[in-house]
This record gives C-alpha cells, structure tokens and sequence, in this order.
C-alpha cells in the first residue's frame, strides 16, 4: 500500500483536547484529553512530523462528533471506524482487531486476549506492549483492558491510570478503585 499525506486537527471535549491524524486510508493517530492544544498539537507532531494540520473533511469530522461524545458521557461505539495500522506488527494489528470488539462499559484482561488470540498467558506482557504502544487510543479502546483481578493496571496517555479510571467510570465499568501507593513502611 502507498504512503498517502497525514493530516490532523486538535479539537477540545470536555475532558481537554485531543488531537486526532488521519491519511487516505483512515484514522492513524488519537491523542486523548491534554491539558491544552498546543500539547495535542505537539505530541501529533512528534509522531507525524510530516502531517499537516487540516479542518477535519466530513468523515473525520463525525468521528470528532463521536469522540465529543464519549467524554459528555455518552454511549459511543467506534468499531466501524476505518484505521491505517501499517506501521504497527502484524501481532499488535491482531490484538487491535480483538481489542475493538470490546464493548462500551465492558472490560477484558491481558490474559484473556492472549486466550481469544489462541496464545498462551506468557504474551501477556506482548499485549501489554501493544496497549502501550496503541497509536489510536479511544477508537482502539486499550482503556478496557484491565489487570487479573479487575484491578486497573497502567496506562500510558496523560493523565495515566487516574484517565483510565475516568473512562472507565464514564462507562459505567467496575474496575478496582486507585490505591494511594504506601508512603512509609510501619515497623
């Protein structure tokens, strides 16, 4: 498949602004909620540093919509939404593909995935991995992905697990509620 021109545009939610890229193809890249546009801006701009920033055509602009959507709460689905994942392994491009039929409100863990891809539980740091390293973050909802036990597990978006546990609740999911970490040990 040939390369075609990114473009992207940063809009604002009620969470922050996020940005969002998008070629010939589909959707490339999502920035969740920061705090401002410029840093929207800049983190699409340190992946895309070729992109040229564009009002969004119509399509882009009803995922926009969408997106809006989710963060006023909300029940939005994205699993239709086209995507432009070539420059991802073709592992990771199968545990997106299985990571987008999780549901809005619903959550699965890094072992189930690796059941579902018929792999064992020692790819579960990989899946771990391609959460991580999720390029289109929402639209791909890596947030539904939670440790064993219901517990939160990290999230690398800004904010961290505190965004993860906000979308979560915005659905409606159960998830185990963030712990402070221990300050001092008692002896």
């Amino acid at each position: 498949m040939s390369q075609a021109a990114e473009c992207y545009c940063v809009f604002r939610t009620t969470m922050g602004f996020c940005g969002i890229a998008w070629d010939d193809f589909g959707i490339t890249r999502f920035r969740l909620p920061t705090g401002s546009a410029e840093a929207a801006r800049g983190a699409l701009r340190r992946r895309l540093p070729s992109a040229e920033p564009t009002a969004a055509p119509s399509e882009i602009d009803q995922i926009i919509a969408a997106a809006k959507r989710y963060f006023e709460g909300e029940r939005t689905d994205f699993s239709d939404v086209r995507l432009t994942l070539d420059d991802q392994d073709a592992f990771f491009r199968q545990i997106y593909t299985v990571v987008r039929q999780i549901g809005w409100g619903h959550t699965t863990t890094y072992g189930a995935i690796a059941r579902q891809l018929g792999t064992g539980p020692e790819t579960a740091r990989d899946i771990g991995q391609a959460m991580a390293k999720n390029p289109i973050p929402l639209i791909i909802p890596c947030h539904r992905v939670v440790a064993a036990g219901g517990k939160l597990g990290g999230f690398s978006a800004p904010g961290g697990s505190t965004t993860k546990l906000r979308m979560l609740q915005l659905e409606g999911a159960h998830v185990e509620p963030l712990r402070p970490a221990q300050q001092a040990f008692a002896f």
